[in-house]
């Protein structure tokens, strides 16, 4: 199956979402190439970026699932690279 390199950005402004958060990025984890988390402390916020290398319904069910979480933002950015 054809996979694609993508950079999924990450808002954490509900800190109590976090546990469902690194469960569904756990589940995930053989799709993921590396993960940096920021903590803001200034503005109360945690920013995560995630690059993945995955088949495009895997990368969009992933989003998905995040997005669907309170008090979480979630926008992602495809490749053109293909396998």
């Amino acid at each position: 199956m054809e996979t694609r390199i993508a950079v999924m950005s990450i808002i954490v402004e509900n800190d109590d979402t976090v546990e469902s958060l690194n469960s569904i990025l756990h589940d995930y984890g053989s799709y993921i190439i590396g993960r940096m988390g920021l903590p803001y402390h200034a503005r109360h916020i945690n920013i995560i970026s995630i690059a993945l290398d995955a088949p495009q319904d895997v990368i969009s069910s992933l989003a998905g699932k995040v997005g669907n979480l309170p008090g979480i933002s979630v926008k992602t950015a495809l490749s053109n690279v293909g396998e």
